[in-house]
């Protein structure tokens, strides 16, 4: 059995292959190796129900997460489902090399993620370019869900906001500058903290400040990300996360302001990956 897993900073989906059966699908928390650690891993994990039964029948699992760009943060991970899957293979890459694969396949082309965080790569259909991109949400992460986070917050602790608008983001949200000071800077997870307000600019999404905050988020994350790639526009740049796929028409177009070829635009890219890795294994067994 083969166990696929697209992991972000703040869920985590799943997909295991179960014979005569339809794939077996769940979510948990994200999984981020910056943010937690082997033992925060195997305790998320040993918490859900739905793979308990198949512990001992799973020989492959392919993990692409946020936060596995280096060889320390892999392990990591790498430990904690070894511990989990004691007789299975396992696979720790990068969440970005995952949606590669979800998204361009074999072919060439870039890859963007937008979810908690941002990044992108070029993938020449084979293997992901080296990513200087990215950074975190204090460094970067441009137009990702942390960062409109961000924006949404200073713009009313800052009394920046419009009035309408700040009236019922206060209603919702009841804030002080002392909680959210308690949760960016004394909290885990406050990555995942700030970009729990995507959910107020989807709800307000046709108010002028949020319109033009979304344009505006977007255009940085293209001249930041996507345009510092030379002849960005000779391949498609497929994007993968719940702020491009929620935000979509925003996005596509500020790609189409500069010239960026949008192809693929996926909330989650678990069914594709995992179709991607079932295929490719059922590929290497006939060699």
């Amino acid at each position: 059995m083969i166990l696929v897993a697209d992991s972000g900073s703040s869920s985590s989906d799943w997909m295991l292959n179960v014979p005569d059966s339809k794939p077996l699908q769940f979510r948990t928390k994200g999984l981020n190796p910056f943010f937690m650690s082997e033992k925060d891993i195997e305790k998320v994990m040993k918490e859900v129900p739905e793979i308990i039964p198949y512990i001992d029948e799973i020989r492959e699992v392919y993990f692409f997460g946020a936060g596995c760009v280096t060889p320390d943060r892999r392990e990591i991970v790498s430990n904690a489902l070894t511990n989990l899957f004691p007789h299975a293979f396992i696979s720790v890459e990068s969440d970005l090399l995952g949606s590669a694969y979800a998204t361009c396949g074999h072919k060439k082309g870039y890859v963007s993620t937008i979810g908690t965080g941002s990044d992108i790569s070029f993938f020449d259909g084979e293997n992901l370019s080296p990513s200087h991109n990215g950074n975190g949400y204090v460094l970067g992460d441009e137009g990702s869900g942390s960062w409109f986070g961000k924006q949404l917050i200073t713009s009313y602790l800052y009394e920046k906001m419009p009035r309408d608008l700040a009236k019922t983001f206060g209603e919702k949200y009841r804030l002080t500058k002392d909680i959210v000071i308690k949760n960016v800077y004394q909290k885990e997870r406050a990555n995942s903290y700030l970009a729990s307000f995507a959910e107020f600019m989807s709800e307000n999404r046709l108010h002028p400040f949020i319109d033009n905050l979304l344009r505006n988020g977007f255009d940085e994350y293209a001249r930041t990300n996507v345009m510092s790639y030379p002849n960005y526009w000779e391949y498609e740049c497929n994007f993968v996360g719940r702020i491009a796929y929620h935000f979509d028409m925003h996005l596509r177009e500020v790609c189409e302001l500069h010239g960026v070829r949008v192809g693929k635009i996926l909330k989650s890219p678990i069914e594709e990956l995992y179709e991607f890795v079932i295929q490719r294994e059922m590929n290497y067994q006939q060699i």
